[in-house]
This record gives C-alpha cells, sequence and structure tokens, in this order.
C-alpha cells in the first residue's frame, strides 16, 4: 500500500500561522480526535429510527441497551483506534497482512452493500425530514445532500473538512432538547432502565439485534482505525507508535479518553431517543416506525412543534456526518485490500479508485433511494448484514490487537480482551435468537 504521508506532503502543510478566523473556528476543536465523530456517526438517520423503533414498540423497556452497550461499543472502538495509531495502517490493511485475502474481500464486499443501502436509507430521510420542515421537494433535497456531502469529501482536505464535521456534532444536541418539552418520571425511567419489564422473544430479540447492530456497527471500525492514520499523517515527523514509542503514553491515553467520551456522547443520545419516543409515541399508542422523518412527524401532535423541529434539524445534522463516513470508511476498506492510494487529503486525481469507491457508494445509494425499493427494507437489510459481519469481524479485531506481532508491546491486555469476547457473544447469541421460533 502506498504511503498516504506522501499526499499529505504534497498537499502542503498548515500555515505556519493561521488566519485568526481559521484559529477561531479550530481552535475549540482541535484537541478532539476520531472518538467524537465516530460516536456521533453511529446515531445515523438509520440509527434514529431504529432506536425511536424500539421506543415506540417497547416503550421505557428498551433503555436497558444503551448502558450495555456503552463499554462493549467503547472498548471496540479504542481497539480499532489503537491499531490504527499503533501500526500506521487502517484495519482492511491488518487484516490483510495477518489473514487469507478471502476473508478480508468477503468481508469488504459486505461492509460495501450495507453501507451503500445504509446510506440510501439516511439520505431519504434526510430528503423527507427536509420536505416537513421547508416544504421543498424531497428527491430534490436528497439529491441536494448528497452532492453536497460527496463535493465535500472530493473537494476539501481532510484536515478542514473534518472542522466542519466536528462542529456539526453538536446536532445532537437537539434530543436533549426534545427532553424540556416533556414530562420526563425520571423514577419510572431508571427503574426500568434497571429493571425492564419484557419477555425475550423473538420479536424482542430482533430488536435487541438491530439496536446493537446500529450501535456496533462494523463501518465504525474501519473509520476510526484509518482516521488515527489521517490524523497521524497530518501532523509533521509524527509515526506509527510501534516505529516510534516516544509519543506512547500521551497518544493511548488521549485515544483512550477520545473514544470513550465519544461513545458516552453517541450512547447517552441513542438513550434520549428512546426515552422520548417511548413517553411519546409508545404511551399514544404508536408502536410501528417506519422511518426516522415518521418518528419526527409523530412527535409534532404530541409534543409540539418546537420538538418536532429539534427532532428534525438533529436527522438532517448527523445525516451531514453519518453518510460521509459510511461513504468514506468503504473507500478506506476497498483502497486498503486492493493496494490503492487512499486518504481524504489526497486531490481527487491523486486516488481515483478510492474518490471512486465513495462516488459509487453515494450514486448506487441514491438510485437505490429513487426506485421502487423502499428505503427502509433497504436499511433492514443493511442491519442484517451489520448483524452478520460484526460477529466475525470482531473476532479478527480481537486476535489483531491481542498479537505482539501486529501490536507489539501495546497489545490489549485481558480486561480489554474480555469484555471483547463478551460483545461478539452478547451479539452472536440475540442474532441465533432471533432467528428461532417464538
Amino acid at each position: 500500500m502506498t504511503n498516504p504521508k506522501r499526499a499529505v506532503d504534497a498537499l502542503g502543510d498548515f500555515p505556519v500561522r493561521p488566519s485568526i478566523w481559521v484559529r477561531l473556528v479550530t481552535r475549540p476543536l482541535s484537541k478532539i480526535g476520531p472518538g467524537l465523530i465516530t460516536g456521533v456517526a453511529d446515531d445515523d438517520p438509520s440509527g434514529i429510527a431504529t432506536y425511536s423503533q424500539a421506543g415506540a414498540q417497547f416503550g421505557l423497556n428498551m433503555l436497558w441497551t444503551m448502558p450495555l452497550a456503552f463499554p462493549l461499543m467503547a472498548v471496540i472502538q479504542a481497539m480499532c483506534a489503537k491499531l490504527g495509531r499503533v501500526t500506521g495502517q487502517g484495519l482492511a490493511a491488518n487484516i490483510k497482512d495477518s489473514f487469507s485475502p478471502t476473508v478480508l474481500r468477503m468481508l469488504v464486499a459486505l461492509l460495501v452493500l450495507a453501507n451503500t443501502l445504509n446510506i440510501a436509507a439516511d439520505i431519504a430521510a434526510m430528503g423527507e425530514v427536509g420536505e416537513l420542515i421547508t416544504h421543498v421537494n424531497r428527491h430534490f433535497l436528497t439529491l441536494v445532500f448528497a452532492l453536497a456531502m460527496l463535493a465535500l469529501q472530493i473537494y476539501v482536505p481532510y484536515r478542514h473538512y473534518v472542522v466542519f464535521l466536528k462542529w456539526l456534532s453538536l446536532s445532537l444536541l437537539a434530543y436533549v432538547g426534545v427532553l424540556f418539552t416533556i414530562n420526563v418520571p425520571w423514577h419510572e425511567v431508571i427503574t426500568r432502565t434497571i429493571f425492564p419489564s419484557f419477555r425475550f422473544t423473538a420479536e424482542a430479540a430482533t430488536v435487541i439485534v438491530a439496536v446493537l447492530g446500529t450501535t456496533i456497527s462494523p463501518y465504525l471500525f474501519f473509520w476510526q482505525a484509518s482516521e488515527e492514520v489521517e490524523d497521524m499523517l497530518r501532523k509533521p515527523n509524527t509515526k506509527a507508535l510501534r516505529a516510534d514509542a516516544c509519543d506512547a503514553p500521551a497518544e493511548l491515553r488521549r485515544i483512550e479518553l477520545d473514544t470513550w467520551s465519544g461513545m458516552f456522547y453517541s450512547n447517552i443520545t441513542a438513550y434520549f431517543i428512546i426515552l422520548v419516543t417511548g413517553l411519546t409515541l409508545h404511551a399514544s399508542g404508536i408502536s410501528s416506525i417506519d422511518t426516522a422523518a415518521d418518528a419526527a412527524l409523530a412527535l409534532r401532535p404530541l409534543a409540539g412543534n418546537f420538538a418536532f423541529a429539534l427532532f428534525g434539524a438533529g436527522i438532517i445534522g448527523v445525516g451531514l456526518i453519518g453518510v460521509p463516513v459510511l461513504a468514506g470508511s468503504a473507500a478506506y476498506a476497498v483502497a486498503e485490500t486492493m493496494g490503492w492510494r487512499w486518504s481524504l487529503e489526497y486531490k481527487a486525481p491523486q486516488a481515483r479508485g478510492f474518490y471512486a469507491t465513495i462516488g459509487l457508494c453515494m450514486i448506487a445509494a441514491l438510485a437505490i433511494q429513487s426506485s421502487p425499493i423502499s428505503p427502509m427494507k433497504a436499511l433492514f437489510w443493511s442491519a442484517v448484514i451489520n448483524g452478520i459481519v460484526a460477529v466475525p469481524l470482531i473476532v479478527i479485531i480481537l486476535l489483531l490487537v491481542s498479537r505482539r506481532s501486529v501490536m507489539g508491546e501495546y497489545a490489549s491486555g485481558w480486561f480489554a480482551l474480555t469484555i471483547g469476547w463478551l460483545t461478539a457473544a452478547t451479539m452472536a447469541v440475540a442474532a441465533i435468537r432471533m432467528l428461532l421460533p417464538g
């Protein structure tokens, strides 16, 4: 694989003294790493639809899934981040070095398929919500959103584009704001979080698989490992920790703080979405949500126009983060698998295969959402594929981060590995129960 460092060097470094306006925009977020963006991307419009369905169908009895998912998700994402920072390669390149090419190609093919279906569902939801808020045709807005996100990824270097993504992360605060528009019985909320009341039927298992699959998603594994490499390469004279251990203590602390805080931000938001929809939609007898836009629309008569506007604005905001992450993670995986040049710091002519993958994912998603194929069916199949891919992929990650031949002295310890194996087992059990009758 060609080292993306060359692309960063070719494009030039930051000015020695950036303008006051550049510093005002970038400095507040300069210490925030890939963990925040990864966490926010996890709450994309399709994720919001999944969490809303959990709240509408089971009320407060699915709140427990978020406290459970938080440590599981954070440990796996921290492993991916460390893998990228220690080796200087993304997840696909590390799998390529240690496992059969057939295994990698199969995983990447399923990843690209799931991501494309997920993008289709996301941009459809963004267009629907945009139409509800602005009364502009949803198909036109979908096209505008898709082209704008594609143009940003192709024409704006990563070091500038990442600032835009970090500011967009504030859109998740919309779901905190919705809580102030409704009455929250906190005693019941805490009780149901700790002691949920439901039968572990196939129907309940399906929702649990969907929630866990949406929260602990394969595309986030590839994205976070590659973004650690991107961040490393844009800093002068910075090498992978395996080659230069001078920065190891500070970098490993940063990864832990960044990843756990980003995942907490993601999971607490998902918790609030389940809470809001449980207290409004489920309490009013609405038990089925087809899209994130349906959830926003259903809130209007129950919680008022302000809650509807906040919920809708949040969907568009996180969609502007989630869709580029979905397309970008597919491109990272494909490029590393094929041995192509890759980096969001490259200009398009310097990494044609990498950017062509991003473009093809977006074009295919646009075709799916404008075809007779239901975007929610696309979302369902992407969730199924994610559920299939996540378990073996987590096992592969655990094997990689436990090997000294890969991680050197930074191989994961027994505690993190135990949590990792628990994650794989939990997702596997839920998926098996989903397939059993009754």
